[in-house]
C-alpha cells in the first residue's frame, strides 16, 4: 500500500502529519467523539487509496500520521 520512492542515493516512504485543533482549542474531544473519528477514518481508507498510520487525540486536539 505504501509507496517508497527510489533516489539516486536513497530510499524514502512520504507520510504527512497532520494536526487539527478544536475551535479556539476548546476540549470537546470525548471517548465517544474520539471512537466515532476513527472509525471515520477506516471508512475513508476503505474508499480511497490513503492510509492512517497513527490517530492520537487529546481534549482539544487531534493528531494524524497519514
Amino acid at each position: 500500500m505504501s509507496k517508497i520512492i527510489h533516489k539516486e542515493h536513497n530510499v524514502s516512504t512520504l507520510m504527512y502529519h497532520i494536526v487539527c485543533p478544536a475551535k479556539y482549542r476548546r476540549a470537546v474531544i470525548t471517548e465517544e467523539v474520539d471512537k466515532e473519528l476513527r472509525e471515520i477514518c477506516l471508512g475513508i481508507e476503505a474508499r480511497y487509496e490513503i492510509k492512517f498510520l497513527e490517530i492520537g487525540t487529546e481534549r482539544d486536539h487531534v493528531h494524524f500520521l497519514v
